[in-house]
């Protein structure tokens, strides 16, 4: 086997397509950070890109975006998930810790830690949803409309809260302003819930050959339980499908139940879980 680096996301997705194409549902995330990349190169202030090749093939996709973790792919071959932990350690990388489905993100944790001698720390566990198609819920008062810039302000403090309420603290590494901003200037964006007043909030973006993902997707407290957040989600994944994807991506944090369950009340399916480790 041999690891291979690439200079930027358009050759990585070349290389990398025949492994991610065989899991695309599981490699939204790679395919979302490399679509992000191409629109806008310098979105992120240090980029590795890396594939694992077997004769010729390959077998295994893997980028870093420094601060965050290290994100893996699903592998053709289970040993290069191993053979790509003992690989990057040889060359001195260091990695705040790794993201990705199980089990291969246990595989490669456990043989960071074997080499290493350090730890790990669960910080996330999310659940990877699909949906191909939607059922709205009844009875939510309101209608979708997209976000404009006279909305930006609102985005920023509703994003800031998202991150505040649902994101670790040490795994928080980008301001609402410059979400806000790197996503009106690509292919995706905002959608907004109004009753009277804007009620919820949902972004989309980072695309697959097939699909596109939602998120993030956020409620304010005083605004909650009223059906909300799932009519939003329902429409704005109807309307994506209807422009041509097959299916739409989600993630979600497996403690929190009630979110899983409105997801898969509208029609998402879960495709597997994934894990957000921190080396210690």
């Amino acid at each position: 086997m041999e690891l291979v680096a690439h200079d930027d996301a358009q050759s990585f997705l070349d290389a990398a397509e025949p492994v991610l194409l065989r899991a695309e549902a599981r490699h939204n995330l790679v395919y979302g950070i490399s679509s992000t990349l191409i629109e806008t190169p310098d979105a992120f202030p240090a980029l590795h890109l890396w594939t694992v090749v077997s004769h010729g093939e390959p077998v295994l996709a893997m980028l870093m975006t420094p601060p965050y973790n290290l994100l893996v792919g699903t592998p053709a071959d289970p040993s290069a998930v191993p053979f790509a932990a003992k690989t990057l350690m040889d060359h001195g990388v260091d990695l705040p810790g790794v993201t990705g489905a199980l089990p291969e993100v246990d595989s490669f944790a456990d043989e960071w830690e074997r080499l290493t001698g350090g730890g790990r720390r669960l910080r996330m566990g999310h659940g990877v949803y699909a949906a191909r198609s939607v059922r709205p819920p009844r009875s939510v008062g309101g209608e979708m409309r997209p976000a404009v810039p006279d909305d930006r302000d609102l985005l920023i403090d509703w994003f800031d809260a998202f991150a505040a309420e649902s994101v670790p603290e040490d795994a928080r590494h980008q301001e609402g302003e410059t979400f806000v901003d790197r996503r009106f200037a690509s292919s995706g964006g905002f959608v907004l819930w109004e009753e009277g007043e804007v009620v919820s909030m949902s972004g989309y973006g980072g695309e697959t050959p097939h699909g596109i993902r939602i998120g993030p997707v956020y409620t304010p407290p005083r605004f909650r339980r009223r059906g909300y957040a799932s009519a939003l989600v329902a429409e704005l994944s109807r309307r994506l499908l209807d422009d041509g994807r097959v299916y739409c991506f989600l993630y979600t944090d497996l403690a929190n139940p009630t979110s899983n369950r409105i997801y898969m009340d509208v029609g998402y399916e879960l495709v597997c879980e994934s894990a957000d480790y921190a080396f210690t």
